[in-house]
């Protein structure tokens, strides 16, 4: 028996964290017992765990166990779990540690800065240290963003730190270990940029946050004498301009080191402290993979560009030697057109890297920006070596814990795409894209997405964050939580979006059951519902969410045209449900919690329904929104007065709609799982398997490997449909890839943290077959499946150490199965490895040539008589064309005897 990822508030080791309370958890492997009978955490004040200073035993929860004692600042602690099982086993964790930063302790430290003319500068402070170390550490600060050094050597692998704040409230705040940076003779470096502080960044604005440069720091070191010594920022340090003399987040760096002169140092100016400092809360961001190059292509425009083969956020590191004087530029993008090199969908953002060489090797990159891109343009060299240049993806850190594999390669590069989505817009926070002049903390985006982020990554920590940011702007809005952060504009809300303040914490206390982050979070859910509640109460109380700006059903293809951003499907209607559903999901935070007011919320949300039932259904139960997404939300979140009423009504919307998708940000985004969930899984795979426009396979054909804005952004010939709002780095879309760990896998959660789960596989052939593990906080399932050539299914299952889980297979009762590993080999009525039915499209069967003969064969009117052309007429099946034989002069056995062969036809 094994003890693996044990973890404090979702990460690992964390050194100097702002935390409202410390939950440890973990996991086990490699058992022979079913479940955990009791466990035991022990912190201790050395690693050798010798002295114990606080312990708890007994039924602890692996999913969370709050640690609870009255800790000093400066001070690391080690902590060990022993797990005990019911056969028997015990098991220890290793020594792991977590790390106190100043906690209460005042600064000694001052803020400097600079004068009014110098941008980017670099601060210098020399020392000597003439005792023997014991440890060291370093708590700094610096605005926008900075790079810290000792002795030439960088210190930490933080990127773009102090990260993204809340910059009306407070600056974050890091802790680094340096004590084997330190020697006799020291020179501590600074380097300051603009960073999304002071630079470039928002929606129509220079900058929202145009500050002045500032640095805050305190080198604190111990010695083995028992003393200790502090170095702090202070008037003693010296600054000059660096050799970068431009950076921003949307535009990029330069970095002059040809033209630079080292200028005499100067004496920096002592400023009034720019806001609150606290402890950082952002989980580490680095680069967390390096790719290299796949191609050079030399373009039809005379370019030189190197193809890294993936769309991703980061940048690139040069290590070609460049002489003296010579000017390199890179710029990035995203797709080619007509072969040549282009950005033009970034808008404004210049998104270039510019470096003039002094001729001194070094690794060449940049330090307080990152881009978007798949392509770089090199220019100013004569020669472009590939093997010296190598792309960074940066993200914050967190472990990929879902991973599919299926047998159709297209489907595996969407998950690919919709993975890759999210680490190029988890970059601190979640953005919409990486790479354009906006790069914001969309809430909608992060709404559609965050069940499937959960299945791709442990997101706790990266989540809890955004929430807290999120939060401390809605302190300031009087509950009202914002589109995107950091917000730009104060008191702006819209139904979906803001949502995000109910949905992300009731997903999160889902996935991960920590009812300690639920109570942080139930402020942040309760106070949004209340806003609504204020505002519907102030024009006489309709119980409805039908006023104020909205953004509805973003980017649906059911608007006005193909390219317009609103949709047809009823603004009041759409977000009065996702009103229901926050006001609901209050009530059942409050229920978990324990606290008084889950019968007010839950009579509040009793309300809303009927306000919904009242004005958007007829008295006979039909819904009077008909549009995909009107029938899908009610689905979804199970308003309705008759449900088969609303299923036929979507059955026969998309029927009219071509069985195509008609959705934005809200319909398309819960298209799968609800059709899957309401009896329709073979409609959702028709959905998911479609390659032609709308669908997901549409970009993977066209090369895509990440998911796109617009179901449209490239047109089929290649061509970029548009520039001002078109990135082809956008997560919202990948929401998709939530059906396949759901349904298609099977894994669903039925208790918080997956203590719990559903596995209920939905074999379809072709896929072929289905991968399947997700490592969840309480372990890894694993949920694979095959279509045997004989017909047979077969399946293999892993529950998690202390979990069950009801299994339910293809025409088989239900099991509740305990922890362990099971294989089954059944056979079903239903054959499995049919391609084809009688409600196959036209567009399918003629796509294959087996299919082609047999409708020659029987139906020949149909194969010759239908207009290729006509995407009408191509979407029908023999189911509709049989019950019009009659016109056809065909009889209907003949349809018969098609449909019988087409069904034998195998993949």
């Amino acid at each position: 028996m094994e003890i693996y990822a044990v973890k404090i508030n979702g990460l690992d080791h964390p050194m100097g964290f702002d935390f409202e309370h410390l939950l440890c958890s973990w996991k086990v492997r490699n058992n022979k017992g079913k479940k955990q009978t009791r466990a035991k955490i022990q912190v201790a004040k050395d690693e050798k765990m010798s002295e114990v200073i606080w312990e708890k035993e007994g039924g602890l929860n692996s999913l969370g166990t709050v640690i609870e004692f009255s800790m000093k600042p400066y001070t690391r602690y080690y902590f060990q779990i022993t797990v005990h099982s019911d056969v028997g086993e015990e098991s220890k964790s290793d020594v792991l540690y977590f790390e106190t930063a100043k906690l209460e302790d005042p600064w000694t430290a001052k803020w400097l800065g600079v004068r009014g003319e110098d941008t980017h500068p670099e601060f210098r402070k020399n020392f000597s240290i003439k005792k023997e170390i014991k440890s060291a550490r370093l708590y700094i600060c610096g605005l926008g963003i900075f790079e810290t050094y000792l002795g030439g050597k960088k210190v930490g692998n933080d990127l773009l730190a102090p990260f993204i704040n809340d910059y009306e409230e407070h600056y974050q705040y890091c802790t680094y270990d340096v004590t084997e940076l330190l020697d006799t003779e020291n020179e501590w470096m600074v380097l300051l940029g603009d960073g999304w502080y002071r630079g470039h960044f928002g929606l129509g604005e220079p900058t929202h946050y145009e500050r002045p440069l500032a640095l805050i720091a305190e080198l604190h070191i111990w010695y083995t004498d028992g003393t200790t010594e502090t170095i702090c920022t202070d008037e003693s340090w010296q600054y000059r301009k660096s050799f970068t003399t431009l950076s921003d987040i949307y535009n990029g760096e330069i970095q002059d080191y040809g033209n630079w002169q080292a200028e005499t140092w100067k004496e920096p100016v002592l400023i009034e402290a720019p806001g609150k400092l606290c402890a950082r809360y952002s989980p580490a961001l680095h680069d967390m993979e390096h790719l290299p190059v796949k191609e050079v292509i030399h373009t039809p425009a005379g370019e030189t560009v190197l193809d890294f083969g993936q769309n991703f956020a980061g940048h690139v590191v040069c290590t070609q030697p460049i002489p003296q004087g010579i000017t390199m530029a890179l710029e990035f993008g995203e797709i080619l057109q007509e072969g040549n090199f282009y950005h033009e969908n970034y808008r404004h953002a210049e998104s270039r890297f510019t470096y003039v060489s002094d001729g001194v090797p070094r690794e060449i990159k940049p330090r307080f920006t990152f881009f978007g891109f798949r392509y770089v343009k090199v220019s100013g060299l004569e020669q472009v070596d590939a093997s010296c240049f190598e792309g960074r993806a940066i993200y914050s850190e967190m472990d990929q814990i879902g991973f599919i594999k299926t047998g159709n390669p297209k489907i595996n590069q969407l998950f690919s795409n919709s993975l890759w989505g999210l680490k190029s817009n988890f970059v601190d926070m979640p953005t919409d894209c990486p790479q354009r002049d906006e790069r914001l903390g969309w809430t909608g985006d992060a709404q559609v997405f965050c069940t499937t982020a959960g299945y791709h990554m442990d997101t706790r920590a990266f989540y809890h964050k955004f929430l807290r940011d999120l939060r401390s702007d809605q302190k300031r809005n009087h509950g009202g939580a914002a589109i995107y952060l950091p917000n730009a504009f104060p008191g702006l809300t819209a139904g979906i979006w803001s949502d995000v303040a109910a949905f992300m914490p009731k997903m999160l206390y889902d996935y991960y059951g920590s009812k300690e982050e639920l109570a942080v979070n139930y402020p942040l859910m309760k106070d949004w519902v209340d806003y609504v509640y204020r505002q519907d109460c102030s024009r006489g109380k309709k119980n409805l969410y039908d006023f104020g700006f909205q953004f509805g059903d973003w980017l649906a293809l059911d608007g006005a045209t193909e390219q317009s951003t609103f949709g047809r499907t009823d603004n009041g209607y759409v977000c009065s449900m996702y009103y229901w559903a926050s006001t609901r999901y209050v009530a059942d935070a409050a229920e978990a919690l324990g606290l008084a007011e889950v019968s007010e919320y839950a009579d509040r949300a009793e309300d809303i329904k009927e306000a919904i039932l009242s004005e958007y259904f007829t008295s006979s139960g039909r819904l009077a929104v008909d549009t995909q997404t009107g029938y899908l939300v009610a689905l979804k979140f199970g308003i309705y007065k008759d449900k088969q009423k609303v299923i036929d009504g979507l059955k026969n919307r998309m029927k009219q709609d071509l069985n195509r998708l008609k959705g934005g940000f809200v319909g398309s985004t819960m298209m799968n799982c609800v059709l899957a969930e309401n009896g329709m899984v073979d409609k959702a795979y028709d959905l998911l398997l479609y390659e032609g426009f709308p669908g997901w396979l549409y970009a993977v054909n066209l090369g895509a490997t990440t998911i796109w804005e617009r179901w449209n952004s490239v047109l089929p010939d290649g061509t970029i449909s548009g520039t001002q709002m078109n990135s082809l780095n956008h997560y919202s879309y990948g929401s998709v890839v939530e059906f396949l760990y759901r349904y298609a896998a099977g894994i669903v959660p039925t208790a918080p943290g997956f203590k719990k789960a559903r596995i209920a596989p939905c074999p379809e052939i072709r896929l072929g077959h289905m991968e399947c593990s997700y490592d969840s906080v309480s372990g890894k399932y694993v949920s694979n499946w095959r279509i045997e050539d004989d017909g047979s299914l077969s399946f293999y299952i892993e529950i998690p150490f202390g979990c069950e889980a009801e299994v339910i297979l293809p025409e088989q009762e239900s099991k509740i199965l305990e922890a362990g590993s099971y294989d089954f080999h059944i056979r079903t009525d239903k054959d499995y490895r049919a391609l084809y039915s009688a409600d196959t499209p036209y567009e399918r069967l003629f796509a294959d040539e087996r299919a082609v003969e047999i409708l020659k064969k029987y139906v020949p009117e149909i194969y010759y008589g239908t207009n290729r052309k006509d995407q009408e007429a191509m979407n029908k099946c023999l189911n509709d064309s049989k019950t019009r034989a009659a016109l056809f002069r065909n009889p209907t056995e003949n349809f018969d005897k098609a449909i019988g062969e087409l069904r034998d036809i195998r993949a």
